[in-house]
């Protein structure tokens, strides 16, 4: 992000952030919505079950996502001894790589439905590289959060793949190790191993698919 600074690109490092920021709220939202319809107002009580992006920011985070295009939202507050089922972790985890994929549908149909039909706000090089970006950044999310490391939301899913043993097991390793794991893998990232780049592109092939129109 900061290259496009240095490079005076300025149009799209506004167009990036704000995908970015949008993508992040409504991924958030999304955990939270989820829990609010099983039983738990925590996120609600707590100011947020809102598509405001304010109250989602965290300040560190969005200092990332500024600098170097990876960063994170303030993780929404749920309490599971308030969900009315067992599946409870489970649906709230996957919320939020589902409301990624959703937006990325939308996205990628609505673009290619406003080319097809000749809409002139979509024919400009703004909206290409708007929607693209935003269905592009909202496939990255999602994609990145189903990795089964540290605190994403992968790891609140696959324990309910695994026998039960196997799953007590696999959440005593990721609470020891898995931050450590993912901060490796972000780390081999920077270091030149095309971990993003390789979930980019599968981003990219997963378009194709998901194009409707």
């Amino acid at each position: 992000m900061i290259q496009l600074l240095l490079q005076q690109q300025y149009l799209l490092f506004v167009l990036i952030a704000v995908a970015l920021i949008f993508s992040l709220t409504f991924h958030e939202f999304g955990h939270g919505k989820v829990a609010s319809l099983i039983g738990d107002d925590t996120a609600k009580r707590a100011g947020r079950l809102t598509l405001n992006p304010i109250p989602h920011i965290d300040p560190l985070g969005l200092l990332m996502v500024l600098a170097i295009g990876i960063g994170y939202a303030k993780p929404v507050p749920t309490d599971p001894r308030k969900f009315r089922t067992r599946w409870g972790t489970l649906l709230v985890a996957a919320a939020g790589p589902g409301m990624n994929l959703l937006l990325a549908i939308i996205t990628i149909n609505l673009y290619a439905l406003g080319i097809k039909a000749g809409w002139g706000l979509f024919q400009t090089e703004v909206a290409y590289f708007f929607f693209t970006y935003l269905a592009l950044i909202n496939m990255l999310l999602m994609l990145f959060n189903l990795l089964p490391i540290g605190p994403l939301d992968g790891s609140y899913i696959l324990p309910y793949a695994l026998p039960r043993e196997m799953a007590l097991k696999y959440l005593q390793v990721n609470q020891r190790y898995g931050t450590y794991a993912l901060l490796g893998l972000i780390a081999l990232n920077f270091l030149g191993v095309p971990v993003f780049q390789t979930i980019w592109k599968i981003g990219e092939f997963m378009l194709g698919i998901i194009l409707l129109v």
